[in-house]
């Protein structure tokens, strides 16, 4: 399993960005098989990760075309700055009542 670690400093989010990221959590789970995604923001500051059984999924996902115009728009409108991290998971455990 891997996950996808986005870390960004928002600038300004409009209604496109609301709408444009269910559409692209919708996507990446139904056409690339992203298995879970989880995003959150406090402030001017959000993260997303996303979790995937292989590295070409990921791959996939990161050249999908609707997701390369979400990240120009979020280059020139949405966000100050990004980060894009990409971790290999060694053990997952939890809790569940």
């Amino acid at each position: 399993m891997y996950a996808v670690i986005f870390k960004a400093e928002i600038d300004k989010l409009d209604d496109s960005y609301f709408a444009m990221a269910a559409a692209l959590q919708e996507r990446a789970t139904t056409v690339y098989g992203c298995q879970r995604l989880i995003s959150v923001s406090e402030g001017n500051h959000e993260i997303t990760i996303s979790y995937w059984t292989s590295l070409e999924q990921i791959q996939a996902w990161r050249n999908d075309v609707q997701h390369r115009l979400a990240q120009d728009r979020g280059r020139s409108h949405w966000y100050r700055r990004y980060q894009v991290e990409v971790a290999d998971i060694l053990t997952e455990y939890g809790y569940d009542r």
